[in-house]
């Protein structure tokens, strides 16, 4: 409590000027939306060699997927504020309230606001898929509010990884596949896990760098169950299965070497495991989320890349 009201007092000395639009713009944390982003696009050139993109259905999709992540973000600040998590000291972009001086209350409303806004896109989306969808679409949103919210927040089990790269990989790339071609195949499943796994490496890393002060709070995140250099070790993990997963698709048949090319991004995977290495504060391990959050972007990216030329020269 009292490290809550030193925080407001640092709030009364910051000019309310500060509090503008790229104050809320940062609150979404933009650089993270590529998780929502790329996994739709993949999700839609999969659909490819099943006849036409229908392209404002993609739109509405990605466009609502982004929403439901931007509030997930939202509500993650609010409720890391309401539990203590978030001080003035607190390294990172988000920090809506100690850094800023927002009403928490601002920040819940303009989540819900944003949760609310997806509903008619969600409509427009089942109009022209099914109907079912609406009910993926409400279990997505459920599962954004209850990483951090709730009396059991997923955020404080071992279970965060996992739930991440189930909702914002698997899901998102089956969702987006199945509006454009209504069936779900074998392949587009399998191109899915890396991507999934990739995700959850996103928070993994978040949670590397946050373990000292996660513990402090009671969370028993997977990265605190492992340790700073198991955790570590993990992420390497989840690069290398990443990478190698793909390699035997293409080894099996099930894929085009074409969708190899995500291999260029390899260096950024290593380069996000080594900075890692020897770090111990929050501030040093900043470039090594960095490196990971780019490592999930560039192997998206590239793999979506690769789905294409494999539809226009196999």
């Amino acid at each position: 409590m009292q490290q809550r009201l030193e925080s407001n007092q640092k709030l009364q000395k910051i000019p309310y000027q500060k509090v503008n639009w790229r104050v809320w713009w940062k609150q979404m944390r933009p650089h993270t939306l590529t998780a929502s982003f790329t996994p739709v696009i993949i999700g839609t050139v999969l659909a490819l060699p099943h006849g036409s993109i229908h392209v404002p259905v993609f739109l509405c999709m990605l466009l609502a997927s982004m929403m439901i992540q931007a509030a997930t973000n939202l509500f993650n600040e609010y409720f890391d504020y309401k539990r203590g998590l978030d001080t003035a000291d607190s390294v990172g972009i988000g920090g809506a309230t100690v850094h800023y001086g927002i009403e928490p209350r601002v920040i819940l409303i303009l989540a819900v606001t944003l949760f609310a806004a997806t509903v008619p896109l969600g409509v427009y989306i089942c109009m022209n898929s099914s109907w079912w969808i609406a009910v993926i679409g409400v279990a997505c949103m459920a599962a954004g509010y209850f990483y951090t919210g709730g009396p059991y927040p997923v955020a404080y089990t071992p279970f965060g990884e996992l739930t991440a790269g189930i909702f914002m990989g698997l899901i998102l790339i089956l969702l987006s596949f199945f509006i454009q071609t209504g069936t779900i195949t074998t392949v587009s499943v399998l191109v899915s896990i890396p991507m999934s796994i990739l995700v959850g490496s996103i928070l993994m890393a978040n949670n590397i760098r946050d373990l000292r002060g996660d513990k402090a709070h009671g969370r028993k995140t997977l990265a605190i169950l492992l340790g700073h250099s198991g955790a570590v070790s993990f992420l390497g993990g989840m690069f290398a299965l990443s990478y190698l997963w793909m390699i035997a698709l293409v080894t099996v048949g099930y894929a085009s070497p074409w969708l190899l090319l995500v291999l260029l991004s390899l260096p950024k995977a290593w380069l996000a495991t080594l900075a890692f290495v020897g770090k111990t504060t929050p501030a040093e391990m900043m470039p090594a989320m960095k490196a990971t959050s780019q490592t999930h972007t560039f192997f998206g990216l590239l793999l979506a890349a690769g789905i294409v030329c494999a539809h226009l020269f196999s």
